[in-house]
């Protein structure tokens, strides 16, 4: 089953975006933005005072010949604390929503003038099948990597697609200036083209 290409002069509401200048500096603040907040941040190491034990003194201060230690778990011991331990690191950038709707929107409109978005009535197969799900796709961008992306209504046929190669597969609220680009073709149903426009055309 191959799905309808819609022109994108039939979707009504792409006719103000297309027009919209390239703002290449906006894309690039937004995606760096994007791929900070991605990072989690979670390279973490224990000072003296968070490794268990150490919580006696080894030996007496003075009298054994040994060096004056006050617990097992110094720095200088082994399988003591970190002197200067990494803790949790917050990578997060804020990005203000009028940069974001302006960014998704110039990103859009690059698309749409270098022919790489792509709307079609639906995703529907009939049945969950990678197999039918990557002939489908083949005929919509050939071998090329695609990010799709499914309205409510489409949620099952995504079953179907998720586990192909190069294939990234969102819903119009989890997209991203970074998921937009990232891949040759952008291809839409038409429902969750709209939804994403009722989104970012305010």
């Amino acid at each position: 089953m191959v799905s309808r290409k819609f022109e994108l002069s039939e979707i009504g509401s792409l006719s103000s975006v297309k027009d919209l200048d390239y703002n290449e500096a906006l894309i690039h603040q937004i995606m760096v933005s994007e791929m900070s907040n991605f990072r989690q941040g979670t390279k973490a190491q224990k000072t003296r005072s968070e490794v268990s034990g150490g919580g006696r003194k080894p030996w007496k201060q003075k009298g054994s010949g040994r060096a004056r230690a006050g617990s097992i778990r110094s720095p200088i011991w082994r399988g003591g604390g970190k002197s200067f331990a990494a803790g949790v690191l917050n990578f997060k950038k804020k990005i203000n929503k009028k940069m974001f709707r302006g960014a998704m929107l110039s990103a859009l409109a690059s698309l749409i003038k270098e022919d790489r978005l792509i709307v079609v009535d639906t995703f529907d197969l009939g049945k969950i099948s990678t197999k039918d799900a990557n002939l489908n796709l083949k005929s919509l961008i050939g071998g090329s990597s695609g990010t799709l992306v499914f309205s409510e209504d489409q949620e099952q046929a995504g079953l179907s697609y998720r586990n192909i190669l190069r294939t990234d597969c969102y819903s119009p609220e989890e997209l991203s200036v970074y998921s937009l680009v990232k891949n040759d073709f952008v291809v839409f149903d038409k429902n969750s083209i709209n939804a994403l426009l009722d989104r970012l055309v305010v």
